[in-house]
């Protein structure tokens, strides 16, 4: 199966279909609940797009250039930025468009059952434990535990902007819980099975000496389930608090020292 292949089987169809379905939802003018008509959607989503392909690119680069997981040339149009293919830059674009457009999809058909209610220690919470899993990812990374090398370099790349999404807003992330984490299991499960399918054709191969080799059914490394898991997070929890009118009046007191030329194009709470 050629990388292109599995792009536009697995992850361009689907987007075509949620695109159509955004599209309907336009023309019958079915909105985001109220509290979530902050930002044009998508401008938040290009914006998860441009973010994405800024944060991946050399992290992703020092993958291959490490041979953490490699290609095969065969498969691709060879057109290679960096030690990354065409094709990869191409992935980091369609998920987040995949992820970002459903969880629209999703939250447009969702009504927030209550008002928000500030929670301080779930924020202070969730970033402790996280942050203590990212230590520990980087200390298996500084010790040079070769088998965690892959699970190392995800976590530590992932879980440091987790980090700052939960310590600015786990109380509003847990708000719109329900669509937020459906949308996130779903993508999480669909792409590596799909991932599973390209493992086992060749598309590209993860490093076994640098890999825990545990394995999921179909012969899934367990680091592709969490890479999928970390990467539709980071798209899920930074959709849902950029939309969010708490969002927005949290962080009043910082946009105030933002530059004139750019606060124009914040948005009005």
């Amino acid at each position: 199966m050629t990388y292109f292949g599995f792009l536009a089987l697995f992850v361009g169809l689907p987007l075509l279909g949620v695109w159509v379905f955004n599209a309907i939802d336009q023309k019958n003018k079915r909105l985001l609940p109220q509290d979530l008509r902050t930002w044009d959607p998508w401008v938040v989503i290009w914006g998860h797009v441009l973010v994405a392909v800024a944060y991946t690119t050399p992290w992703d680069n020092y993958l291959v250039a490490t041979r953490v997981w490699w290609y095969d040339p065969n498969l691709v149009t060879g057109i290679v930025f960096g030690w990354v293919p065409l094709e990869e830059y191409t992935f980091f674009v369609l998920q987040t468009l995949l992820v970002g457009i459903t969880l629209l999809l999703v939250l447009r058909r969702w009504q927030t059952p209550n008002s928000f209610q500030q929670n301080h220690k779930l924020r202070i919470g969730t970033t402790l434990v996280v942050g203590l899993v990212w230590l520990a990812a980087i200390a298996l990374l500084v010790f040079h535990v070769t088998p965690a090398t892959y699970f190392g370099l995800e976590t530590s790349w992932a879980l440091l902007p987790i980090m700052l999404q939960l310590a600015f807003g786990a109380d509003i992330i847990w708000h719109y819980r329900k669509p937020v984490f459906a949308v996130l299991a779903f993508f999480t499960v669909y792409l590596s099975a799909a991932d599973t399918l390209a493992i086992a054709s060749g598309t590209w191969t993860i490093d076994p000496a640098q890999s825990f080799n545990i394995f999921l059914p179909g012969g899934l490394p367990i680091e592709e389930l969490i890479f999928f898991f970390l990467t539709c997070t980071l798209v899920c929890f930074g959709v849902t608090l950029v939309l969010a009118e708490a969002s927005q009046q949290r962080a009043a007191p910082f946009l105030k020292y933002c530059p004139p030329v750019l606060r124009r194009f914040l948005p009005s709470t």
